[in-house]
């Protein structure tokens, strides 16, 4: 499954109905692509400060299985599916215990920091990324 990180579902994260408003399942997504980059050993500040580029959303496919709700301790997994000169894709699920609640994949491209065009990904994160999967 790749890396997975805990999310609980705060009410602010609910409809009325205590169910999870489908847009914050990309928020909870996101996160966990950070803490994955993050376990990698790399911040997403510093590679934007240090590096020069940053990691943007190109495209995202997503199927909502079955509805998260209220105070749910769920785990969202990221895996490298994909690894391009300029480009990541990623593989990730939502999950309540055995329960997949959402399938997703997500494009990310490699962006210079100030042009927002395409940028190499630098090796050292082609290296990491490649040895996680």
């Amino acid at each position: 499954m790749g890396f997975v990180w805990p999310v609980r579902v705060y009410w602010e994260d609910t409809d009325a109905g205590g169910v999870v408003y489908y847009a914050n399942y990309l928020k909870f997504l996101e996160r966990a692509r950070s803490e994955w980059l993050r376990a990698l050993g790399f911040e997403q500040d510093a590679l934007r400060d240090h590096e020069g580029i940053v990691f943007v959303v190109r495209r995202v496919e997503i199927d909502y299985l079955a509805p998260a709700r209220f105070n749910d301790a769920l785990e969202v997994s990221v895996t490298l599916a994909g690894l391009g000169r300029a480009s990541l894709e990623i593989e990730q699920a939502i999950l309540r215990g055995p329960t997949r609640l959402a399938a997703a994949r997500v494009k990310l491209a490699c962006v210079d920091a100030v042009k927002f065009k395409p940028a190499k990904i630098p090796p050292s994160i082609q290296e990491a990324a490649g040895r996680a999967t």
